[in-house]
């Protein structure tokens, strides 16, 4: 690809302002750059997976950093599968991948590849450096290698093999490309230097023989470039012009570099930023992959994994990621960002969107004595007073409800302020009701049923004699309940740093036995009969819900996408109080 040009002057692409969050050091060099004309006034980015997993939160933040930067500043993000170890790759991750990255937003238009499209060119790359003695096939084993590389505090040792001639090597490396040699016979190494301070300069491996079959390419190579050398090579074919890592990849720059700089081909920047870490969370691909394989959740889209494809499925919107990514900003030192900064993110964003409804997870029954028992009234219900426009909806009111078992008690403690014995509380959108007596089961003596007494003068919840109650309680007519199941979903990892393996543990240790609470014989408002996976509502009182996959015509299943508490709300509020 030859390196694109722009339509827009450095000067005009330098003047534009991100609206989406705060200013940080990727987007400093940026503008400075933009303000120079280097790279003639273009800013190409590119978010490169592996094939081999699923994405997750982790990779939100790559995913809106790199295609965030290029839409403000005018620029182009590609999206590359980094293909280059068949052996752990598949479509199936392919497409989860797509998908994801559609759903959180962005759009890399017809800018689709692959690093195994690069496979020829990077093949006569390797010729070119071999040609100018900078590489050489080496015949040492994975073992070898590593032992000849040295430490942190000793030199590496050359390879016996370094000395190989210009013809000797080309022959070898044409033969490796031939598929003449077993798995692992032979390498292709960098001649850089052994006595590097840097390890990732001690004479890298660029090719190691892999007689596997690849999803794109099928069997046409048994060799496979290493990461380090397909992807400086990658990023320049592309035209990228500023290639954002994660800090894990600083070490490598050198490398990156001096690839680019033997080629004399077009050389992008790499710049590295911190790489997002959850309390409560493992984002590690192995990790993740234990948890999935040993049965410790259901799947990958489990509601309790950090992937995209769980949060999700519990009811995240890409509005709230994009958001949570925008507010912890990229910085050049790695830290842990607490999980309720995200389940706050996530809060506010379904706050303005949610629309409410009144459902009863833990039923009890309510008898109003003194209610017909043959009328049916519709209540007017507020979709949301967050917003206007999405207007109001008719809940029936019958003689016979149910509420939460939680907002009765026979003997209340002090400031329990809701339903018990002589006390009258308001019914949202109805009445106000008193509780006259209690039923209680003959054997265990638990209450199964309540009896109380409506004021007929107070409909709508509002009394004209202008008495006050101290509660208001949520409700479902039992008439026309809708049964469901739902699910109550909790971090995953009881421990804060599920990473932490200073106590010889296994993180599997850590994880949170009330993680997952399962609720049959929900009883739910009729509107929610016939809900769509996928869709969300706050439940008056109890938190914020997502419609499950598992769910069908008239047998919802909702998950608990985040409880009504914020405890980050409460911090933010308090840090404000302090900083004033």
């Amino acid at each position: 690809m030859t390196e694109p040009t722009t339509n827009e002057s450095s000067a005009d692409a330098a003047t534009a302002e991100s609206k989406a969050g705060p200013s940080h050091f990727i987007r400093e060099i940026i503008i400075d750059d933009l303000k120079t004309g280097k790279y003639g006034g273009r800013v190409q980015t590119r978010f490169p997976p592996e094939p081999n997993g699923y994405l997750h939160i982790g990779h939100a933040k790559s995913i809106c950093l790199n295609f965030g930067l290029a839409a403000e500043f005018g620029g182009k993000c590609n999206l590359r599968f980094d293909d280059t170890n068949p052996s752990k790759e598949e479509t199936e991750y392919v497409e989860s991948i797509k998908e994801n990255v559609r759903w959180l937003g962005f759009d890399w238009e017809d800018r689709l590849y692959h690093a195994s499209d690069y496979f020829d060119q990077l093949y006569e790359w390797a010729i070119q450096l071999i040609k100018a003695g900078k590489a050489y096939v080496c015949d040492l084993t994975a073992d070898e290698v590593r032992e000849y590389r040295g430490t942190l505090t000793e030199p590496g040792r050359e390879s016996p093999y370094r000395i190989r001639t210009v013809e000797e090597n080309l022959d070898l490396f044409q033969r490796m490309r031939a598929g003449e040699f077993p798995n692992g016979a032979r390498t292709l190494r960098a001649k850089v230097d052994m006595t590097s301070p840097n390890l990732n300069m001690r004479d890298p491996v660029m090719y190691r023989i892999l007689h596997a079959p690849h999803h794109q390419t099928g069997d046409k190579w048994p060799i496979y470039p290493m990461y380090d050398w397909a992807h400086g090579q990658s990023d320049s074919i592309e035209g990228v012009t500023h290639s954002i890592c994660t800090l894990e990849f600083e070490d490598h720059r050198p490398l990156y570099d001096w690839y680019l700089d033997q080629l004399g081909i077009h050389h992008p920047q790499q710049i590295e930023f911190d790489r997002l870490n959850l309390t409560h969370t493992v984002l590690s691909k192995r990790k993740l992959l234990t948890l999935v394989q040993q049965g410790y959740v259901r799947g990958w889209d489990d509601p309790r994994m950090p992937t995209l494809a769980g949060i999700r499925r519990r009811g995240y919107t890409p509005e709230a990621i994009r958001a949570f990514c925008g507010r912890i900003g990229v910085s050049k030192t790695n830290g842990v960002i607490e999980l309720s900064l995200l389940e706050h993110a996530v809060r506010e964003d379904l706050n303005k969107r949610a629309p409410r409804a009144m459902a009863v997870l833990r039923p009890l029954r309510v008898v109003i004595e003194n209610y017909p028992e043959d009328l049916v009234e519709e209540m007017d219900a507020v979709n949301n007073p967050e917003d206007a426009a999405m207007g109001s909806r008719k809940v029936p009111f019958s003689r016979v409800l149910f509420i939460e078992q939680d907002d009765f008690r026979e003997n209340p403690p002090k400031q329990y302020y809701r339903l018990a014995p002589g006390r009258e509380v308001r019914l949202r959108y109805g009445y106000f009701i008193k509780c006259t007596g209690v039923v209680k089961d003959d054997q265990t003596g638990e209450v199964v049923e309540l009896r109380c007494s409506h004021d007929p003068a107070t409909r709508g919840g509002n009394a004209p004699d202008g008495r006050k109650v101290k509660s208001t309680i949520h409700w479902v007519s039992a008439a026309h309940a809708v049964d469901a199941e739902v699910r109550l979903y909790e971090q995953l990892f009881a421990r804060e740093n599920p990473n932490d393996d200073s106590e010889g543990l296994d993180f599997t240790a850590y994880l949170n036995p009330n993680s997952l609470e399962a609720l049959t014989g929900c009883k739910l408002e009729p509107s929610l009969r016939d809900v769509r996976p996928g869709d969300g509502y706050q439940f008056e009182r109890l938190g914020y819900f997502c419609a499950d996959p598992d769910s069908a015509p008239g047998r919802p299943v909702f998950n608990r996408t985040v409880a009504l508490r914020d405890t980050w709300a409460k911090i933010e509020k308090a840090q404000k109080q302090n900083a004033g």
